[in-house]
């Protein structure tokens, strides 16, 4: 069984910086592309980052865009989010997801209608 446990997230100033983890466990880990997503109070839940297999190709979604960098540690069965520059509208909940089936060495989708199991998430909480 896929799990999924986040960590990393708090309370930070404006322009201030978090890593935030992703443990996952229940199968190889290495095989699989990864996202990361974030829910802030009555919106939808959006794409962030993510990463392919091979750990080379990334995407990011605009409004993170040169603050987030997105990597991973295979030997670890972790996949990290750094956040710099952080502003009061980065606060949400963050999620880590993964696929059920795997996606090809150098596949990454940010479209969550592709990932099938997510953490419990992390609160990320910024202020002005």
């Amino acid at each position: 069984q896929v799990q999924l446990v986040e960590s990393g997230g708090g309370l930070v100033q404006a322009g201030g910086s978090l890593r935030l983890s992703c443990a996952a466990s229940g199968r190889t880990f290495s095989r699989y592309h990864m996202g990361w997503f974030r829910q802030a109070p009555g919106k939808e839940r959006e794409s962030v980052a993510a990463i392919s297999s091979s750990g080379v190709y990334r995407y990011y979604a605009d409004s993170v865009k040169g603050r987030a960098t997105i990597s991973r540690d295979d030997a670890k069965n972790t996949v990290y989010l750094q956040m710099n520059s952080l502003k009061p509208e980065d606060t949400a909940v963050y999620y880590c997801a993964a696929p059920r089936y795997i996606g090809g060495r150098d596949y990454y989708t940010g479209r969550k209608q592709e990932y099938d199991y997510w953490g419990q998430g992390t609160q990320v909480t910024v202020s002005s």
